[in-house]
């Protein structure tokens, strides 16, 4: 996971025009000259197209402490929920249903 904040992200892609892909979005952070920090945050969201800044804050994976407005037990809650609001399923630890173990053997 990166270490960098959304602020430095929404600050990196100021410039991009959405609706913006992935490839967009990580052109217009280096074109802004990003930390590699921020350029390796948006390699990591999923490949779609992102209709705007809110889009991307919710898809990118960003150092848990740095979240605002977020407390110690917020943060607790999350980690139990297996990640932050928007984080994609496929990045979430999220138990197998019964169903799923069952024909896995």
């Amino acid at each position: 996971m990166a270490h960098t904040t959304v602020p430095d992200i929404m600050k990196a892609i100021k410039s991009a025009d959405f609706p913006a892909s992935k490839e967009d979005l990580v052109e217009a952070a280096r074109r802004s000259g990003a930390s590699e920090e921020v350029v390796k945050a948006l390699r990591g969201i999923p490949p779609e197209q992102y209709t705007n800044r809110d889009d991307v804050a919710h898809s990118v994976r960003v150092d848990v402490d740095s979240d605002q407005d977020t407390n110690r037990s917020r943060r607790a809650e999350q980690a139990r929920q297996g990640g932050k609001p928007g984080l994609a399923q496929g990045l979430r630890d999220v138990p197998k249903p019964p169903i799923q173990e069952e024909l896995d053997q």
